[in-house]
């Protein structure tokens, strides 16, 4: 016995749309307290197999990019509510993709050639996913895109995360993490997607282990809690699969921020790829995955210093 009541409804693949708009019509009505199954697609909606290459990145469509599925109407949600998502249990598939998209990611300029690299890693989340024979990167699968339909009318684009949630790519939304989002129409309208096997703090390459999954989750509406912004309470220590060997860690400091993290990430990739051999690619890819970037001071004007760890049991 679990102790779970059991799944209301589940909102099947077949049933994504792309951009938030409050005029999407629900495919499900659920109730407050229901425990909801979302199979939710990769963030290129199944483009990549197994037998894709680098040369497949040219005909993504990026109109077509992070499909999420739903939305749920919440029965009882109102504008000032907030809806709570327990994230109960993350199914994941097996395969994902990381790539370096040209014109994406932190490092675009640097980085102006698609690269691909196919995972095919174990489903239970007990052995780490293996880049290559330098590099095995442990699973911490979670939700990148889980959000609520905006106020205002129109389609918005699910890129860029929002005061409702979205795309935000917090990798601690995870199994055991509770997350509460601002309720800005009736019914919250609920949709959830780009799900990942694994990712760093910052996702610099733009790409994580990206992977479909299915997805459990407990909702509830809290009335009258009148948030500002998402917040989300995890369920225990959030790093413990990359903690154990310690991290190589590169610091970028100057007085504006995106500059320091922009720096702290080239110094990684360069220690990398001179201390292992392997390709600045695959370092950039591996840093996004796997390292996270902090920032360590902000303070002492006019510099800051944003720090870039990156674990070293990754390496062996």
């Amino acid at each position: 016995m679990t102790g779970k009541p059991p799944l209301a409804h589940t909102i099947h693949k077949n049933c994504t749309h792309l951009g938030w708009d409050r005029a999407i019509e629900p495919v499900r009505v659920a109730r407050s307290g229901d425990r909801l199954l979302f199979e939710c697609k990769d963030a290129a909606g199944g483009h990549f197999d197994a037998s894709s290459t680098a040369d497949d990145i040219g005909s993504l469509n990026p109109d077509a990019a992070n499909p999420v599925t739903g939305p749920v109407f919440v029965e009882g949600a109102e504008p000032g509510d907030a809806l709570k998502i327990r994230i109960d249990t993350l199914h994941p598939s097996g395969f994902g993709w990381t790539a370096i998209l040209p014109g994406f990611g932190l490092l675009a300029d640097q980085f102006g050639e698609p690269a691909l690299k196919l995972w095919d890693y174990d489903v239970s989340g007990n052995r780490p996913a293996v880049f290559s024979d330098i590099a095995k990167v442990p699973l911490r699968p979670f939700i990148g895109t889980v959000g609520l339909a905006p106020a205002a009318s129109g389609r918005h684009s699910v890129i860029p995360p929002r005061r409702v949630g979205g795309n935000m790519d917090i990798r601690d939304i995870s199994a055991g993490t509770t997350l509460y989002l601002p309720v800005e129409v009736e019914g919250a309208l609920l949709s959830i997607g780009d799900t990942h096997a694994a990712q760093g703090d910052g996702e610099v390459c733009g790409t994580a282990i990206e992977s479909a999954m299915d997805v459990e989750v407990t909702v509830e509406v809290v009335k009258g809690a009148a948030l500002k912004t998402p917040y989300f309470e995890t369920g225990g220590p959030v790093s413990r699969h990359i903690d154990a060997k310690g991290f190589l860690a590169t610091t970028g400091i100057g007085p504006d921020l995106m500059a320091a993290a922009r720096d702290s990430v080239s110094a990684m990739i360069d220690l990398l790829t001179k201390t292992t051999g392997m390709s600045a690619n695959d370092a950039y890819m591996l840093c996004s995955v796997c390292g996270d970037l902090r920032i360590s001071e902000i303070v002492d004007a006019p510099n800051w210093v944003v720090s870039f760890y990156f674990p070293k049991l990754v390496l062996g």
